[in-house]
């Protein structure tokens, strides 16, 4: 690697750890506020409240990487320009093309480094916080319904009351119809706990059999029960789309395809999951054009400024592209990518206005 390429990879490196350990610092500050106010219900304690702030801070790290990127380019490329290091870069015959090349390469190591985070770091330490503040106070997991949470396996529906944080099931209620979707059953128990591979042990079993226009009903200690519902699919009620892996998006993904049930809103987190951790490079585009400007006085603040309101502007139009997109049915690929190819075509507007001046 060329001397220019080390240096202007040390330097810019070192602003978005930066800004990183900034943000996290500041954010990690505002969580632990938040969380605070639940000390005491149960046994939530604050070092539980601590843990929790802690194990969330991976997903901190994939939401604000980008925004972390774009402000620590700014942040070092504004220093560099101050003292005129741009400048005789470009005058040594450094063109814009090569520069940009050398921002990227930097680019592209974070942007892995965001992908690693949001594929192997953050999901199961997002469940494993959920799991400590509920089991602390106490909780079960929570449900939109009063009814509890319901799900369509093939032609059963299931009713679960009370989901508790180490994925057993209490108050389930299972509804099956046969191929004319007629009632054919209805089991009632008191408890469930996954076996695996793929089974149930239920106890405390009533079981209303239908024959036409007798029912017949059967009680039962226990009965292993069959089902495509597994821990996998109750962890979704946990974390949010966002912070689930590809792994577990694509397969909760297909669950509700094969049971007809909408897709859209984890088909957009899905391919959020390809094309996020891209956007570290739209950001260090998106900063070049400022390094080109060379203010010795009162610069750095406003460029640092504008990069702040930039990445906010970029994080709340990631978030309503993706709610319109699961409101109007959008394409999920477009729901997804349209945040940042705009930013890229402004970018590249940007950076040939610099470059005509």
């Amino acid at each position: 690697m060329k001397i220019y390429r080390r240096y202007l990879a040390r330097e810019v490196s070192g602003g978005i750890l930066l800004v990183l350990g900034g943000f996290l610092a500041l954010f990690g500050f505002f969580d632990m506020i938040a969380e605070v106010k639940n000390v005491g219900e149960g046994s939530y304690q604050l070092h539980h409240a601590m843990a929790y702030v802690a194990l969330r801070m991976p997903g901190r790290v994939y939401e604000l990487m980008p925004i972390a990127v774009l402000i620590g380019t700014l942040y070092s490329l504004s220093t560099l320009a101050r003292h005129s290091e741009i400048t005789v870069l470009r005058a040594s015959g450094l063109s814009t093309r090569k520069l940009l090349s050398g921002l990227f390469q930097v680019a592209a190591v974070f942007a892995l480094l965001t992908f690693l985070i949001g594929e192997v770091v953050a999901p199961p330490c997002e469940r494993a916080a959920q799991q400590l503040r509920l089991s602390a106070k106490g909780d079960v997991v929570g449900q939109d319904l009063n009814s509890g949470l319901w799900v369509k396996d093939e032609r059963r529906f299931i009713n679960v009351q009370t989901v508790l944080p180490d994925t057993r099931l209490r108050g389930i209620r299972i509804y099956d119809f046969d191929q004319s979707a007629k009632l054919r059953s209805v089991t009632d128990a008191a408890e469930g706990a996954y076996v695996p591979p793929a089974s149930w042990r239920l106890s405390g079993v009533v079981q209303t059999v239908l024959h036409g226009e007798r029912a017949e009903v059967v009680k039962l200690p226990d009965l292993e029960w069959h089902s495509a519902l597994n821990p996998d699919i109750l962890a979704v009620l946990m974390v949010s789309p966002e912070r689930m892996s590809l792994l577990h998006l694509s397969s909760y993904t297909k669950h509700l395809a094969e049971n007809a049930q909408k897709t859209q809103r984890y088909d957009i987190a899905l391919w959020k999951k390809v094309v996020y951790p891209l956007a570290a490079l739209v950001m260090v585009a998106l900063a070049l054009p400022f390094g080109y400007t060379h203010n010795r006085v009162g610069g750095v603040s406003l460029k640092i400024f504008s990069g702040v309101m930039t990445g906010v502007f970029f994080h709340m139009l990631n978030g309503l592209f993706s709610n319109l997109g699961a409101i109007n049915s959008w394409s999920p690929v477009l729901s997804a990518v349209a945040p940042s190819a705009l930013f890229m075509l402004a970018a590249v507007g940007l950076i040939w206005w610099v470059e005509r001046r």
